[in-house]
């Protein structure tokens, strides 16, 4: 596993050259891949200037490009590009991505959602493994998130592995995030019986203390931690047993955090990283 810069997901604003910058000053060992700045500089420059821009810094995971829930034409139009950008993540050396699947719908049954996923992953899934490309999917934890619509949908860990082995594409996995697998109410035992070939890319959070599990607030959660609601020590040390060498960035939604300057969110969020790595006796 290594310590991975997501600058988007701590409220700090930076393009590659910054957030490169940035993971070097403060000591995060990757860095997310914004795919069209990469494209733009390959088109401008060349693919050898994006690697030397690199040079001793990992590449997390690279922007998810497709809109799959759009209409119908948009998303065949946007898949009929997915190649030529798959094509230069793999040129890079970056194979991750991942997107976020919603916990409900007030317009689909489950089974038609169900289907409907299939039927708009299958192809991605198919592209992307062409290029040797793995997609995380993120499962939505949180009761209040699929409270209030009519079907619900896929919201646990084992739920999305299924809805993975459905699209059958050998290559979807989980983006697991550690909030979403605690308002899921998941455990150390279902995380132990996962493979490492199952988690494309981990998310990292807290959660706050001073409200039940049932009723915790996607956008409101922790630094990691901050609070020590989620035991990340025992995550983190099962995650290691199970084989996951890929990135851990910190998403915490968290006002204190945005409300700091840039610097002080950096330096924030990797002494939270490093808190979790010694907490789960890790190396640095």
């Amino acid at each position: 596993m290594f310590k991975n810069l997501s600058p988007g997901a701590i409220g700090v604003a930076a393009d590659m050259k910054q957030g490169l910058a940035y993971a070097r000053q403060f000591g995060f060992e990757g860095l997310d891949v914004n795919i069209y700045e990469a494209q733009k500089i390959a088109e401008e420059q060349s693919i050898e200037e994006i690697k030397k821009l690199w040079d001793g810094i990992k590449m997390g995971s690279w922007t998810f490009p497709i809109t799959w829930n759009a209409p119908e034409e948009e998303y065949r139009e946007k898949l009929s590009q997915l190649p030529k950008i798959a094509a230069l993540a793999a040129e890079l050396g970056c194979f991750r991505t991942a997107i976020w699947i919603p916990p409900a719908s007030s317009e689909k049954t489950y089974q038609e959602n169900w289907d409907f996923h299939v039927s708009r992953f299958r192809p991605i899934g198919e592209v992307l493994a062409d290029y040797g490309h793995m997609i995380g999917l993120e499962f939505i934890g949180p009761r209040t998130s699929r409270a209030n619509a009519k079907h619900g949908f896929v919201y646990t860990m084992d739920g999305m592995r299924g809805l993975a082995a459905s699209i059958g594409t050998g290559n979807i996995g989980l983006l697991l995030d550690t909030w979403h697998w605690y308002t899921a109410q998941s455990t150390l035992s279902d995380l132990s019986h996962l493979y490492a070939d199952d988690i494309v890319y981990v998310h990292v959070n807290d959660a706050p203390s001073n409200i039940d599990v049932e009723d915790q607030i996607d956008n409101v959660r922790c630094l990691p931690a901050e609070t020590g609601v989620i035991p990340l020590g025992q995550f983190f040390r099962t995650l290691s047993e199970v084989g996951y060498q890929g990135p851990v960035a910190v998403e915490p939604f968290s006002q204190k955090l945005r409300e700091m300057e840039p610097e002080q969110a950096l330096q924030a969020t990797i002494d939270s990283l490093d808190k979790v790595w010694q907490q789960a006796g890790l190396h640095s």
